[in-house]
């Protein structure tokens, strides 16, 4: 009888043993998950924060590109009107002439 009691304290020994390795595995799982979802949060905030720069700059891009056909215009405009004042002093200068 004193067999089957050491007999059996081993055996709770080892599904202890078990028990803790099983619940310590679980535990690094469950840690291992949440830093991977920490971590996967992270590099979408990243990207999202990213993107919205992107789109700051194609904006702004889009402003400066819309300056400039302003200015290109209007610098044609003032050659058109500069070329027009010559073309008639030069009729004018012919007539005095």
């Amino acid at each position: 009888m004193n067999e089957q009691t050491v007999h059996l304290a081993d055996s709770a020994d080892t599904v202890g043993a078990v028990v803790g390795a099983v619940g310590a595995a679980g535990f690094f799982a469950l840690l291992i998950v949440v830093v991977w979802q920490i971590a996967a949060t992270w590099r979408a905030k990243m990207l999202a924060a990213r993107e919205e720069q992107y789109r700051q700059l194609a904006i702004k891009y889009q402003q400066l590109l819309e300056d400039n056909l302003e200015l290109h215009r209007r610098s044609i405009d003032e050659l058109t009107e500069a070329r027009r004042s010559i073309t008639s002093m030069e009729k004018m200068m012919r007539e005095i002439e």
